[in-house]
């Protein structure tokens, strides 16, 4: 299967009107992604989804803790949604790569929005059960393994190759962008009106991506999906991993934030709560500043350019994302851990970041849904990582934990260093 990319609409004409108003007041570098019609409804409606799902992510934690009084069980709730990646995420590739993507897109939100608002009618009317929010996050992680290979695989045919790295930079900032307000938000949502009604707004959310995502024109790909039958397809995707060994180092290096940075996610209700004695709001103060600082590693990926030592880069941030969680962990009053968390979630998404964009930099179109599904199973290891720090935290406390996690992070970093200079030496 091949995938042909037509040029978007500003390159089809006059390249001089494809710089319209609206591009002409981002000059920069680093958003020169925008200046294109379709991407841009793309990028707004990932700030839609994201900001959604960050919501979504507080009040289901926030829900969980206060119900349970456990760390284990906020560990286990983030490890129960991790699940679905390692099952569907592959078909969710090749999902991508045989159907109309823009089709899939629309299917995959109007499934959220209904388990989104099923579970805020549940809560508002008072017959909410733990279990629900164990079958909400599983059942909404399946939407979620097919959304993001197909969101992934969208681009190349929205943007021309030469923009390719800044577009899929620009999508990490639109995600993480919302981390700032998205978790404020529901923190003071949660505490004003309650995580019920939380939920039924973050539906509306929803509905908004799907009014964006069907104004994308998205041009006719040549993919023959009759030559071949899904099965060959995902194997045939395994195998273009298993012959290009850097992309395969990519991947596998993809598991450190994974494993070891994500799992605080889980663990900040406790901070909030145990550590720094906030409620809600505090909660909410901590996604946000790590959300921040997470905008800002974002962008300067997306404003690197022809910087020629990326791969470099990429393994110096890890060893700074491990000695920020480090520095967090000790820290028990709000402003320093405020201002720690906020290292964390930068160096954590200039990682992320960065990999992604070296990974789509070095894959063919013709899989790249298949490339970022299984790229994407990552998310579906995060448990290991989430399982553990919540264990530790609820015999030794979270601070132990993460402070645990913080120091694997510094360690695999170095071991990646020293053993994978093919990625190390990437431009």
């Amino acid at each position: 299967m091949k995938i042909t990319l037509d040029k978007s609409e500003g390159e089809a004409g006059n390249a001089a009107a494809a710089k319209t108003d609206f591009s002409a007041a981002v000059r920069l570098r680093t958003f020169s992604s925008l200046r294109y019609r379709d991407y841009r409804f793309l990028w707004i409606s990932i700030l839609f989804m994201s900001g959604g799902q960050w919501m979504q992510q507080v009040a289901l934690s926030w829900l969980i803790y206060q119900m349970t009084d456990s760390a284990f069980m906020l560990g286990a709730i983030n490890g129960v949604g991790a699940i679905p990646f390692l099952i569907f995420g592959p078909w969710g590739g090749v999902a991508a790569d045989r159907l109309d993507r823009k089709k899939l897109m629309l299917i995959t939100q109007a499934y959220l929005l209904v388990f989104t608002l099923a579970l805020g009618l549940l809560i508002v009317t008072e017959m909410l059960q733990v279990w629900h929010l164990f079958a909400f996050t599983f059942f909404t992680g399946v939407g979620w393994s097919f959304t993001m290979p197909v969101r992934q695989a969208l681009i190349p045919s929205l943007v021309p190759r030469e923009d390719l790295v800044n577009a899929v930079g620009l999508q990490s900032t639109a995600f993480t962008s919302t981390r700032i307000l998205g978790p404020t938000a529901a923190g003071i949502l949660i505490a004003s009106v309650g995580p019920g009604l939380t939920f039924l707004l973050t539906s509306l959310a929803y509905l908004a991506i799907l009014a964006l995502v069907a104004q994308i024109r998205v041009p006719a790909a040549a993919r023959d999906s009759t030559l071949t039958s899904p099965i060959q397809d995902l194997t045939e995707g395994f195998r273009y991993i298993g012959r290009n060994r850097l992309i395969l180092h990519l991947i596998l290096l993809a598991l450190i934030p994974m494993t070891f940075a994500m799992p605080i996610q889980t663990l900040l209700p406790v901070f909030a709560r145990d550590i720094l004695e906030m409620g809600p709001k505090g909660y909410g103060l901590l996604v946000s500043f790590a959300g921040a600082g997470a905008l800002i590693g974002t962008l300067a990926v997306a404003s690197l350019g022809g910087y020629q030592r990326k791969g470099l880069l990429l393994m110096s941030s890890a060893l700074a994302m491990g000695v920020a969680l480090v520095l967090f962990s000790r820290s028990d009053w709000l402003p320093t851990s405020l201002l720690f968390i906020t290292f964390v979630g930068g160096f954590q998404m200039l990682y992320m970041s960065l990999n992604n964009t070296l990974l789509h930099a070095n894959i063919t179109d013709d899989v790249r849904g298949r490339v970022m599904s299984i790229y994407m199973l990552d998310f579906g290891l995060s448990p290991i990582g989430s399982l553990f720090a919540g264990t530790i935290a609820n015999f030794y406390g979270a601070p132990l934990a993460v402070t645990i996690l913080g120091s694997f992070c510094v360690l695999f970093g170095l071991i990646a260093i020293l053993r994978v200079p093919g990625v190390r030496r990437l431009p």
